[in-house]
């Protein structure tokens, strides 16, 4: 009877935990994504927000205080790429030309003015600067090789002139108060800078006077060029006058290449410098202010978004936008390679060459992170484990460890992406 009872109360038991044990079902695809970044952003803080949508089917898979507006930082390099490479093209280039009056006589001596005009490349500089920093640019050295070719000049006897007026003459941007900061601006913003603006191939010091420097430097490659310089020939700044004749240009690499330069690096002084081109060719006026309202018509007009923001890189404080706009552009510019291209690689380049490393969000999730003393975000795309291509954005403000809160960007919430297998 003993055995009986006792074998009557395990059946019951078993009885009773049945439907305990069916309503224990496996989480969905979908309900693991939410669950994993839910608790990574748990671990970031209160000002953080974020937008995940499936591009393959339209279907937003996670979304918290997404029309949050946030400070972007270098997220806003997006807004100002995308709009190069749509207004410009990715074929186009930026030029730096020699002008000239005077002639060239039978001994091979110009005899005249050069007028040195840039145009906003920021890869313009030395050959030795161009090759460690981006291993390609606009160098004086070819420049004053195509002069030498297709003038065949052999001395020179006159005045050579360094022209910016194509941008303004502020070195920085809106969060310097327009003033030269290295650290923040990476370079002096100048329609003809060479080398970044920077005297030093450090990077720690700047030259006081960045198109005089140039047009310096143009002078001394000549020499170096074997054309005879007088070592008295005047060299200063000015306008190229109308009637000038087109002796010689020397183009940066194509547009598609500027912005991998931008993005890829999180490069500030490129974003500016592609700005004021935006300005100069398409807004009336080579200032930041110009750039930014190209900027912000091409992205309503293009995307229908309306972040705020006063610069091009991302340095200012008054930037915002939300995670929503940042993911529409992301979703209108997927099909674009160029824009694709010029993302950083989870734990293979760039700002994100350490992020996520050792993660399934390795080499399979493509972005653009933000960073200030108080900020750090993740937007791009992830291919997921189904094969499916996910637009994302992570936008966290009020921190006080970015460092720590990229970490769970890349590590965790990158991560949880690519691990999605919808």
């Amino acid at each position: 009877m003993r055995r009986l009872v006792l074998a009557w109360g395990a059946f019951l038991a078993v009885l009773a935990a049945a439907p305990a044990a069916a309503s224990a079902q496996p989480m969905t695809a979908a309900q693991a994504l939410t669950s994993a970044l839910n608790s990574g952003m748990s671990k970031i803080g209160r000002e953080a927000s974020a937008y995940v949508v499936d591009l393959n089917t339209g279907q937003t898979l996670y979304s918290k205080a997404a029309n949050v507006g946030r400070m972007p930082a270098s997220v806003e390099k997006l807004y100002t790429t995308s709009t190069a490479l749509l207004r410009f093209g990715p074929s186009a280039t930026l030029s730096t030309t020699v002008w000239g009056s005077g002639s060239v006589n039978s001994a091979g001596t110009f005899d005249g003015i050069l007028y040195l005009r840039g145009g906003g490349d920021p890869t313009f500089g030395s050959s030795s600067f161009d090759r460690i920093a981006y291993g390609t640019g606009a160098t004086v050295q070819q420049l004053v090789s195509n002069l030498v070719r297709s003038q065949h000049i052999k001395a020179f006897d006159g005045r050579i002139v360094g022209d910016e007026s194509y941008f303004d003459s502020l070195r920085g941007t809106p969060a310097t108060g327009y003033q030269a900061d290295l650290p923040d601006v990476e370079g002096e913003l100048s329609a003809l800078s060479f080398d970044r603006g920077f005297a030093n191939l450090e990077g720690t010091s700047r030259q006081m006077r960045p198109a005089l420097y140039a047009t310096q430097q143009f002078a001394a490659a000549l020499k170096a060029a074997g054309v005879k310089v007088p070592r008295n020939t005047p060299i200063y700044t000015g306008h190229t006058p109308s009637g000038m004749r087109k002796l010689a240009v020397v183009q940066s690499p194509n547009m598609a290449k500027l912005i991998q330069l931008t993005n890829t690096p999180s490069d500030n002084y490129f974003a500016e410098m592609l700005l004021k081109g935006l300005g100069a060719r398409f807004g009336g006026a080579g200032t930041t202010a110009a750039g930014v309202a190209v900027v912000r018509q091409e992205v309503q007009s293009q995307f229908g978004i309306t972040p705020a923001f006063d610069d091009g890189s991302g340095l200012s404080r008054t930037d915002s936008t939300t995670p929503i706009q940042v993911v529409t552009l992301l979703q209108k510019m997927y099909t674009n390679p160029y824009f694709f291209n010029s993302l950083a690689t989870t734990g293979q380049t760039g700002t994100l060459q350490y992020e996520g490393v050792g993660t399934a969000a390795q080499n399979v999730c493509h972005g653009k992170t933000g960073t200030l003393h108080d900020v750090a975000n993740l937007a791009g795309y992830c291919r997921a484990r189904d094969g499916h291509e996910l637009a994302f954005a992570f936008l966290a403000n009020g921190l006080g460890d970015p460092d720590y809160v990229h970490m769970i960007e890349g590590n965790d919430l990158a991560a949880a992406l690519a691990k999605y297998d919808g």
